[in-house]
């Protein structure tokens, strides 16, 4: 009987799995095998050598890579936690009781439903050196003598991508953290008051625990998704100016496309398909020792 219950969940699981493997484990077996070989895009046909791991040998002393990967990491970090800090904190408002509360729950969520490349576009559009609003904005409250080539310096262009990203995503982990704490029991809230626990003190001891699990997922997802940016970095910046703003998939993308240097692209690609396992794998353990506890 429970063998033929296992069969039957099997059978049911197979449909899935097939169109799975085919869209994904099929190409990447290819990727990989790829990346064992000098493969190159060429108009003309050539033989394909099998190199071993030299292409993965020369992407780890990479410089450029390993730049690459530096600021994609800077990236992550950054916009990640400034995304969980900002909407926990926009939650919490939120989940209080006030006049237009609603209507703010609804506009709220706006920048989310816009697609990565429309977003993209408008703040390109935002940070324009010539007639962007952020520049007539802060000309006009004199915070700035002249306007300023935002996406134009080195050392400002990623940040300013990254505040773009943040802009974008932040609602949804507002969200994720918005329905958590509907589940906060009020009784416990109430009695830590009575026994005089100020604000910080109940966040720090029964909100935050509480709401953790649903958070952790949302902030590890988006940590997944952060890490693989590239359509935002395309259309802002092209990875300029002087690679500064060149993430590790867009390397990877040059890499392929732009080089046509299809074999160690695929190493590229790779290795960064296995930094990703190991976040999954971290979420993985942070969710199964949340639930234990």
């Amino acid at each position: 009987m429970v063998i033929n219950k296992r069969l039957e969940k099997w059978a049911l699981l197979s449909p899935a799995l097939v169109v799975l493997g085919l869209v994904t484990l099929v190409p990447f077996v290819q990727t990989l095998w790829l990346s064992f070989t000098d493969e190159r895009i060429t108009a003309i046909s050539k033989p394909v050598n099998w190199i071993g791991l030299e292409n993965y040998i020369y992407a780890i002393t990479d410089p450029d890579f390993i730049e690459a990967l530096g600021r994609t990491i800077y990236f992550t970090l950054t916009s990640v936690g400034i995304e969980g800090v900002l909407g926990v904190a926009v939650a919490l408002l939120l989940n209080q009781k006030f006049p237009g509360r609603n209507v703010l729950r609804f506009l709220i969520i706006l920048p989310w439903a816009v697609p990565t490349i429309v977003n993209a576009i408008m703040w390109r559009l935002i940070y324009h050196p010539e007639y962007g609003a952020l520049n007539s904005f802060l000309w006009q409250m004199g915070i700035i003598p002249d306007y300023q080539s935002w996406l134009g310096t080195p050392g400002r262009a990623l940040n300013m991508i990254i505040f773009a990203d943040i802009w974008k995503n932040f609602p949804l982990v507002v969200y994720i953290s918005l329905a958590a704490l509907q589940t906060v029991p009020m009784d416990l809230l109430q009695a830590s008051r009575i026994e005089g626990a100020g604000a910080w003190r109940r966040f720090r001891t029964i909100t935050l625990p509480w709401i953790m699990g649903p958070l952790l997922v949302v902030l590890v997802l988006r940590t997944i998704e952060a890490f693989r940016v590239f359509d935002i970095v395309y259309v802002m910046t092209r990875g300029g100016p002087s690679d500064s703003t060149k993430t590790a998939s867009f390397f990877v993308y040059q890499e392929y496309f732009n080089y046509l240097r299809s074999g160690s692209g695929a190493s590229y690609a790779v290795l960064l398909a296995a930094i990703s396992t190991v976040l999954i794998s971290i979420y993985y353990i942070g969710a199964r020792r949340q639930a234990q506890g």
